[in-house]
């Protein structure tokens, strides 16, 4: 027994409620392994009396992965990774929950954020699943990056007055190049696209290659992020010049935050290097960026380096809210086309839907297809889905923007001295 840890046990066991005697307790016994059982007992104590104190749920993930409990563990990590609050160490966590579940791509994705923050930081499992030990590449990029996307805006529920938008940033240029010119403006440039997670973000992106006959490039971090110093760049380069030799090209970055970042945030200079790299491809100061499309997507801009909003870069950027009522009622229609349905009342389920996204919407979708495949299994017989199949499906699922939402208030409240999330603002009344 070590004198100083009964004292704090009993100063807990005299005030349970006070969180902070409990935490110093629970560090002062969380690296000596005998104690490790009454470690989880004094987190989940903690977290009972503090529901969200991250330190507390980090700690408590960490030992269900040493206890092989990967799914309790990715559950407390995901909750904190999608409220950006999961630290360095918690990504390093819940990366190796991901690689014990054989999710090899994700736990990849989150090892290479971490060094990308920072370089320096290491794990001898993570290391040795991923760190390669020779430099692929990085000359060309190969051909299989580019694809030409068979859907177009027609295929995009509604969001009208964004298609509109990208109707005369992209489209227009492409088909007037003469008039264009004549005054001097350039085909080409970039569009950030902003908003709630499912919204159809990344839709819109390949409907916009599609509307224009273009060559598309999807940029994932796998695509770009290497482990050793300055390839990471190189990638960066290579995808843009491939871009260059195959215009018109629409290049759609997904998640950029990750790529651009407020360098002010970073350790390191390794993801500073990357962000100017960028920065320099944008501009295209070295290279003729004429007819390269780049459009980005992040579900939080609040992160992103105000670098990339100047003039030239990212010079248009876009909200792209939760679909509204008439535009519900036509991704219901996309959904469920060639689906076996029966008198739905499209008007009725687009109204229950309220703060939905496209991706609730998909989802609520695939929840009636299920219970309707339960009755087929059942009876042999497959019948059509109708309206109250969805209307009960609606009852299980929770809108996924709101969370969103909550946070976007709160940046577009008291960070928003550039007016960039007035339309924010502005939806969040109509709410």
């Amino acid at each position: 027994m070590i004198p100083e840890i009964e004292e704090l046990k009993n100063a807990v066991a005299l005030s349970p409620e006070n969180v902070y005697l409990r935490m110093m307790l629970i560090r002062k016994m969380q690296h000596l392994p005998y104690y490790l059982a009454e470690v989880e007992d004094q987190l989940n104590l903690l977290l009972k009396y503090d529901p969200r104190n991250v330190e507390g749920k980090e700690l408590l993930a960490g030992i269900y992965l040493k206890k092989n409990k990967t799914s309790a563990c990715i559950i407390i990590l995901e909750d904190l990774d999608h409220a950006n609050e999961l630290s360095t160490n918690g990504k390093i966590i819940l990366a190796k929950a991901y690689l014990k579940e054989e999710n090899f791509e994700r736990a990849k994705e989150l090892y290479q954020m971490v060094l990308l923050v920072d370089p320096e930081a290491n794990d001898e499992e993570l290391d040795g699943a991923f760190r390669v030990q020779e430099v692929r590449n990085t000359e060309a990029v190969d051909d299989g990056f580019l694809e030409k996307p068979s859907m177009n805006f027609s295929d995009v529920g509604g969001l009208d007055a964004i298609k509109k938008e990208i109707d005369l940033k992209i489209i227009k240029p492409l088909s007037n190049p003469e008039l264009y010119a004549a005054y001097g403006k350039k085909i080409g440039g970039g569009i950030l696209l902003y908003g709630p997670p499912g919204c159809g973000k990344t839709y819109l992106a390949k409907a916009t290659a599609g509307e224009i006959n273009a060559a598309f490039i999807n940029v994932s971090l796998n695509d770009i992020l290497d482990m050793w110093h300055g390839n990471s760049e190189k990638n960066l380069h290579n995808i843009f010049a491939k871009a260059r030799q195959n215009t018109p090209c629409v290049v759609f970055f997904d998640e950029i935050d990750a790529l651009a970042a407020k360098r002010s945030d970073m350790l390191q200079s390794a993801g500073k290097k990357v962000i100017n790299q960028f920065l320099n491809e944008l501009d295209g100061i070295q290279h003729d960026n004429e007819g390269l499309l780049i459009i980005g997507a992040t579900n939080t801009p609040w992160h992103l380096d105000s670098a990339f909003r100047r003039p030239g870069r990212f010079d248009r950027i876009i909200f792209v809210p939760p679909p509204d009522l008439k535009s519900k009622e036509i991704i219901l229609e996309l959904k469920l086309k060639d689906k076996p349905s029966e008198n739905i009342d499209y008007k009725k389920v687009a109204k229950k839907t309220k703060n939905y996204s496209g991706a609730d919407i998909n989802a609520i979708v695939d929840i009636a297809i299920e219970s309707k495949l339960e009755e087929a299994l059942e009876t042999g017989i497959p019948k059509p889905i109708t309206t109250k199949d969805l209307v009960k499906a609606i009852e299980k699922h929770r809108a996924s923007t709101v969370d969103w939402f909550n946070t976007a208030k709160n940046y577009a409240t008291f960070a928003n001295q550039s007016g960039l999330y007035n339309d924010v603002l502005s939806y969040i009344k109509k709410m």
